[in-house]
């Protein structure tokens, strides 16, 4: 007895493994976001603790040069909300815009990406001229484009042409008339009626912000097992079955990623009218604090927006379990 503890004893200690593969992987992924979070600290940071100082005060120009705060609490935020007669209007209608837009660019995102994903001539071909918006729409190309008369015209809606019997937008492809008697016979309210005709005529700009979700679906697409399809095929289930059994469950996550995506986005560009309109305020005289509190209203409305968007599509997410 003695003799077995003595050698169980002098047995070699097992030397530690070096760290795990997850911890390297996490590792690197501080590396690789190392750059970001430094600008963020040095650069960032401190602009967003300014522009939250500057919405609670007020600016004086000083006669020798310079400025000085002076605390008004809550005024700025009063007046872009209760004194400003077109803040709270343009806030509504640019907070309507992105729930309209969030579900016709997600859907589009999904059906062209289903489209993209299968087997055909020129796959690649097509799957570029689809992400070429994306490409025109960065800095430089955006601005080459400003002095571009005829991508204003496609973008302008307030102008009309004669149709013989009624005046119709530049833009209209379908009027309001048309899709009613399109969907007459099918009971629909008229409120599913006008979102469709609205989608159909800003078709333009769906495909100019549907690039990157394309991207992001196709990826999840091709993640998929092609033995799950080949299951589905020998059980007999048809192509509609399959997608709604196997594609689009396995594409949930996806779908949470492109709808908090698509609000982001829409709150980023250029042409988003809310930010056009504080930026306006801005370059008005003494506008600089009251566009602060105008865009932090909006800022937080939007996260509210992305939180609601994320807790209602997150309960329809499948989540493959790997184990």
């Amino acid at each position: 007895m003695t003799n077995a503890t003595s050698v169980s004893n002098a047995a070699p200690k097992k030397k530690k493994r070096g760290s795990s593969l997850d911890s390297k992987k996490a590792r690197a992924g501080w590396v690789f976001v190392l750059p970001f979070v430094i600008g963020l600290i040095i650069i960032y940071i401190p602009i967003i603790f300014d522009s939250i100082r500057y919405s609670f005060n007020k600016i004086k120009i000083l006669q020798g040069g310079g400025y000085s705060l002076e605390f008004v609490g809550w005024a700025n935020y009063q007046e872009a909300l209760f004194v400003d007669p077109s803040f709270v209007q343009t806030l509504s209608q640019g907070i309507t815009q992105i729930l309209f837009d969030i579900p016709a660019i997600v859907v589009f995102s999904l059906f062209m990406a289903v489209l993209l994903n299968q087997k055909m001539f020129g796959r690649a071909a097509f799957r570029a001229i689809f992400f070429i918006p994306v490409i025109l729409n960065t800095g430089l190309v955006a601005r080459i484009d400003e002095g571009n008369q005829l991508l204003e015209y496609m973008e302008d809606t307030s102008d009309s042409i004669e149709t013989g019997t009624e005046n119709s937008s530049v833009t209209e492809i379908v009027s309001l008339t048309d899709v009613t008697w399109l969907f007459q016979t099918m009971r629909f309210g008229t409120g599913l009626v006008e979102y469709v005709t609205q989608m159909i005529n800003n078709i333009y700009g769906i495909i100019n912000r549907s690039g990157v979700q394309m991207l992001i679906f196709l990826s999840g697409l091709q993640s998929i097992s092609p033995a799950i399809y080949e299951s589905c095929s020998i059980d007999g289930a048809t192509t509609w079955e399959t997608f709604w059994k196997i594609t689009f469950p396995m594409v949930s996550p996806m779908i949470l990623t492109c709808a908090v995506y698509t609000v982001i986005d829409n709150f980023t560009a250029a042409s988003n009218r809310v930010m056009t309109y504080i930026s306006d305020v801005y370059n008005q005289a003494g506008g600089n604090v009251v566009s602060s509190a105008m865009s932090w209203i909006y800022f937080l409305i939007v996260m509210v927006l992305v939180g609601v968007v994320a807790g209602v599509v997150s309960g329809f997410v499948f989540y493959q379990r790997r184990d």
